[in-house]
């Protein structure tokens, strides 16, 4: 099933950027789409960006797009956030997930379509 690792959440001022990262392994993640997710409290789990397994499509909430960017390195294994003028809103609890189905055409933000979870990085973003 492989594994995933998310890292480099912590703290950030309102209008600054953060960068977060997430490990793959035991599997060819090469071949999937990948995505992150957050946790608030008040809104549970939501969909924040998604790419597609060969990197040529993306997908954003409304809430990130322009601000937030979804990169990967398949070579390293490797998905990224790049987070830039946050929002105290922003603060959550961040997961990297892969979908269920190899090379999926579309990007898509049904929890239920990624199968694999990383265990969450904290971000907080102070006013």
């Amino acid at each position: 099933q492989g594994e995933v690792v998310g890292s480099g959440g912590g703290f950030g001022q309102a209008g600054g950027s953060l960068r977060l990262s997430c490990s793959a392994s035991g599997r060819p993640f090469s071949r999937v789409n990948l995505a992150w997710f957050l946790y608030a409290p008040v809104d549970e789990r939501g969909f924040v960006a998604g790419i597609k397994w060969n990197g040529g499509s993306t997908n954003y909430a409304d809430s990130v797009k322009g601000r937030f960017t979804i990169s990967r390195d398949n070579a390293k294994n490797t998905l990224y956030l790049q987070m830039r003028s946050l929002k105290p809103e922003d603060t959550a609890v961040y997961y990297c997930a892969a979908d269920t189905h190899i090379e999926r055409a579309m990007v898509l933000n049904a929890q239920t379509l990624y199968n694999v979870w990383g265990q969450g990085t904290q971000v907080t973003v102070s006013s």
